[in-house]
């Protein structure tokens, strides 16, 4: 799933972006998830924001502005099929704080099985919980993902 909608970022934000890489749940083996990919697009530099949103839409990717006063170096996407979720997509300068953190943290979740199963506990914790809203659930973990994140970075 992660390699189909990279090729549909790339094939609409072609030669604009530096790299995609597949982040979130989906992307650590044996981890459980969601059945939706979460995409990192990396550009060069923020500037060809704009162009990346009108391009991302002219391809049906739906472009979310609302979350741009919350993370102003982002822009968020999602792509949905008959009226299902497929892909969250967060397209940021690459090289960047969110960049490097939201990959070391997927790095070590890969390598380092001791925490993914700390992390699969709680994820599972949370999933029987109701929420108001999946942001809430989005933020229940932050804690434990600031925490790796202390240990793991400069």
């Amino acid at each position: 799933m992660f390699e189909r909608e990279a090729r549909l970022i790339a094939t609409a934000c072609q030669p604009d972006i530096v790299q995609i890489e597949h982040i979130g749940s989906t992307s650590v083996p044996g981890l459980s998830a969601k059945p939706v990919i979460d995409l990192l697009v990396g550009l060069p530099s923020f500037d060809l924001a704009p162009l990346v949103v009108e391009r991302m839409v002219a391809h049906g990717f739906t472009y979310l502005p609302q979350y741009e006063d919350g993370m102003p170096f982002r822009r968020l996407f999602i792509r949905e099929e008959d009226g299902k979720r497929v892909s969250n997509i967060h397209t940021v300068e690459a090289d960047t704080p969110f960049w490097v953190r939201h990959l070391a943290f997927r790095d070590h979740l890969r390598t380092h099985p001791e925490t993914r199963d700390q992390y699969q506990t709680l994820k599972q914790d949370l999933a029987r919980r109701e929420w108001d809203s999946v942001n809430d659930y989005a933020r229940a973990k932050t804690d434990f993902i600031r925490a790796v994140e202390a240990a793991i970075l400069p």
